[in-house]
């Protein structure tokens, strides 16, 4: 039996984009009803539509170029924004896996998986930028040296910005933070 791998992609029960030099080439349905829009509202844009901020994008791109370089894959937790639909603006956590199929320019052309982690994971609160990248860090358990290095930023700069989710989840430390980030 022919597999008919056009059919696979389209129904692939997660999120699957194809990119070139951060935009998308290609995407399944799973990534359109995701973000709330139809494939070719998503076909030749930039990732940047899906991020909640331009800033976001650009911190995000340059991060995780040097891991696609050396590891030719990456993974992590973000935040992402719905772009049509009913809830266009909403943001949401998102599981992100990537691959580069060049690892010396790992932006040129890539596979990604997106995996909405909303029903599991609902953003409680207001977060700026950075501090959504903080909360990302913080829940894989890295310390404030480690955080601070991956985002470019000083540990103490780390600290002060976990200290800020730290009040407005309510939380009674960086354990019961991570608790309520990860929707409990």
């Amino acid at each position: 039996m022919d597999i008919d791998y056009r059919l696979a992609f389209e129904r692939a029960p997660v999120g699957l984009v194809l990119s070139r030099h951060r935009a998308m080439v290609d995407c399944n349905q799973a990534v359109c009803e995701m973000f709330g829009a139809s494939r070719d509202e998503l076909v030749g844009q930039s990732f940047q539509v899906l991020y909640p901020s331009a800033d976001e994008y650009e911190r995000t791109g340059a991060r995780i170029a040097p891991i696609l370089n050396a590891r030719g894959h990456y993974a992590d937790d973000r935040v992402m924004q719905r772009v049509g639909g009913r809830f266009k603006g909403e943001a949401f956590w998102c599981h992100v896996t990537g691959r580069a199929l060049n690892r010396d320019d790992p932006h040129e052309a890539g596979i990604w998986t997106f995996e909405d982690l909303s029903a599991s994971r609902p953003v409680q609160a207001e977060l700026t930028g950075r501090e959504r990248e903080v909360a990302a860090l913080v829940m894989r358990g890295l310390t404030a040296k480690e955080m601070g290095k991956a985002l470019g930023i000083s540990p103490r700069t780390v600290e002060i910005y976990r200290a800020r989710l730290i009040r407005k989840y309510q939380a009674s430390g960086t354990a019961d933070l991570v608790h309520r980030l990860m929707g409990g």
